[in-house]
């Protein structure tokens, strides 16, 4: 099968679907004191419901891929989105509405699984770190403008129409992707069977696959400092730091930023430069930066802009790590476990996002020590897989 260009139209349709996962996450975000006004406190829940329909919806779109393709899969879970975005409208209760926003996840994660399966697909390994790096350009607008799209709703309706213009965009994405997204996994490819056992025999082989885990926990664990800064950053550098909301946004804004612009960096050097060059060349960063964020903290000399400067640094390092790593993970593998072992990359992933959230909401002290801690160990965790698991597989 030729290798099409990542800029094909197909790659758009796969960011937008993807972003819906952002969407669903960020753009509710300013209706949390909206929501506890009308059900009590615990609005909190509603978001833990959906990392971990996200933990565990994606163990399940990858391997029923395998077997029966992708594209059905990815139609059911666009549905399963607009529906319960849709119902989350008429939720009467903060219980009805956590368990509304835990189906939505499952629904949200088919787009976060199957675009990884069907770039690896369409794509030999170089062109499919090209293809996420592009993905992340048109998902990575999501978190930037999702916040302030919900926060514009909230003043001129209530947090209602934040699931109506979800169920829309959801509606759309799946007229879309019903018209115009072909199946990429044909019959030849496909595993023979699809059972409970075959399915944790096939994660149990990924699990001790060197080199696959190599890829996943370094990228995992670089991603997941990550949400530690989108946990922890707004009491950090409001509270403590003296930063408005205002200029916290835009802060926030510039980040991302940075990680959309690395990643187009990336694609352009990836003509030219091998992934796994540019992955070496990028994964120490996390590290270094949050041990040197730490030791600026631990002595007192820990300022604003040295904060910031540290927070872009390392989230532009990501724009490197995150499709270079992610395609080379999917690489090692045969096509007739590409989406097993996309599921299980993005359920790790997350389950890892989720506990180091709980971390630092359990982790509480009036200074920036927990982030800066949870960080250095996210972002040093990233280089020491890599290099234990990485690099006595290429010297062998």
């Amino acid at each position: 099968m030729p290798t099409p260009r990542p800029s094909s139209s197909w790659l758009l349709l796969l960011g937008a679907i993807v972003a819906l996962g952002p969407l669903a996450i960020d753009m509710y975000l300013p209706a949390f004191p909206a929501i506890e006004q009308q059900f009590g406190p615990g609005a909190q829940l509603t978001l833990s419901g959906f990392f971990i329909g996200l933990v565990l919806g994606q163990l399940f779109y990858g391997p029923i891929s395998d077997r029966i393709g992708r594209r059905k899969p990815l139609l059911f879970g666009l549905a399963v989105y607009t529906l319960t975005s849709f119902a989350c409208i008429f939720a009467g209760s903060l219980i009805e509405l956590t368990a509304l926003r835990f189906l939505q996840a499952l629904g949200a994660c088919a787009g976060m699984v199957l675009s990884r399966a069907v770039v690896r697909d369409r794509c030999d390994a170089k062109s499919a770190a090209q293809a996420q790096s592009k993905l992340i350009l048109v998902m990575g607008l999501a978190p930037i403008l999702a916040p302030s799209l919900g926060g514009l709703l909230l003043e001129v309706a209530d947090w209602h129409a934040i699931f109506a213009v979800q169920a829309a965009a959801g509606l759309l994405f799946l007229l879309w992707a019903w018209r115009s997204l072909t199946e990429s996994h044909g019959e030849a490819h496909r595993s023979e069977k699809l059972s409970v056992m075959q399915v944790l025999k096939t994660f149990g082989a990924l699990l001790k696959e060197r080199r696959f885990m190599g890829y996943t926990l370094s990228s995992g664990l670089a991603f997941t400092g990550m949400f530690a800064y989108i946990a922890g950053s707004p009491q950090v550098l409001i509270t403590l730091k003296g930063l408005s909301p205002g200029h916290y946004g835009i802060a926030f804004g510039l980040n991302a930023a940075g990680f959309i612009a690395a990643s187009q960096i990336n694609a352009r050097l990836l003509r030219r430069v091998d992934m796994n060059f540019l992955l070496q060349r990028a994964i120490w960063l996390p590290g270094l930066v949050t041990l040197s964020l730490l030791g600026l903290e631990l002595s007192g000399m820990l300022n604003l802009p040295l904060l910031l400067l540290g927070f872009f640094l390392y989230l532009a390092s990501l724009g490197f790590i995150s499709p270079n790593a992610g395609a080379a993970a999917l690489a090692t593998q045969p096509q007739h476990r590409v989406g097993a072992a996309s599921s299980l990359m993005g359920s790790l992933q997350f389950l890892m996002a989720t506990l180091v959230s709980a971390w630092l909401a359990l982790w509480q002290r009036p200074d920036a020590l927990p982030l800066m801690v949870v960080m250095g160990v996210c972002g040093c965790g990233a280089f020491i897989w890599h290099r234990l698991l990485l690099h006595p597989a290429r010297s062998r």
